[in-house]
């Protein structure tokens, strides 16, 4: 492991706006070095605030959390990756913007509903996940039917999934699923969101990934649904 990321790892556990599971198997939250119980609680002991809750999974280096923390002050919003220096990119910037409606969870996201309760979240952004173009790996697709029983132990009635993706095969893969799943409502999907004018103002966000797709000249897809959470 490299000096620099040892070091973001250190800073990490500084930030007062990063929390960190480090056990799968002791599904336990740690901020600025203690143990927090936050499930059920996050807009009551982070935001100070009762607020609608956005998570972005897989977030990365977080621009989509970051931006739309910007745009939407009114809202909260929480990026989750397991990757710690990556995540360090977005809390860091969190912080020097003093973006209040912006924190970080680093954890696996099989493990979420360890850590909010049922219809705690309203809304989740999945942006631009690993495809697994394997068919053998198609569980481990985050808008996979296996993700979406995990969705909905922590979504309220009614809460939003959004999708945006670069690979055919993942968007293919997710429009089928979703069509199956009897409590899921696709409001929207669409192959080529640049192709004309932005049914939503959200979609111009653009991360590291999707500059670089779009670059390459890939299609950039989007998929919004609606899922009725059982509780």
């Amino acid at each position: 492991m490299s000096k620099n990321k040892l070091q973001k790892f250190a800073e990490l556990l500084t930030f007062p706006n990063v929390y960190e599971n480090f056990n799968v198997q002791q599904p336990a939250l740690t901020r600025l070095g203690e143990e927090v119980e936050m499930r059920g609680q996050w807009n009551k002991l982070h935001f100070k605030a009762e607020r609608p809750i956005t998570l972005e999974l897989a977030c990365g280096r977080g621009e989509y959390t970051l931006e739309l923390a910007r745009r939407y002050p009114d809202r909260h919003f929480i990026g989750l990756d397991v990757k710690g220096a990556r995540l360090w990119k977005g809390a860091q910037a969190a912080l020097q913007e003093n973006l209040k409606n912006a924190a970080f969870l680093r954890t696996r996201i099989e493990c979420i509903d360890h850590f909010f309760a049922p219809a705690e979240v309203d809304e989740i952004w999945i942006t631009f996940p690993d495809p697994f173009p394997r068919k053998s790996k198609a569980n481990r697709r985050l808008s996979s039917p296996f993700f979406l029983n995990i969705y909905r132990k922590i979504l309220r009635p009614g809460g939003l999934i959004h999708l945006k993706t670069d690979a055919d095969s993942l968007y293919e893969f997710t429009l089928e699923a979703w069509q199956q799943i009897p409590d899921l409502n696709i409001l929207y999907a669409d192959n080529d969101i640049y192709a004309k004018p932005l049914p939503f103002p959200e979609l111009d966000i653009r991360t590291y990934y999707e500059e670089m797709h779009l670059k390459e000249g890939k299609k950039i897809k989007y998929i919004r649904g609606k899922l009725n959470a059982k509780h």
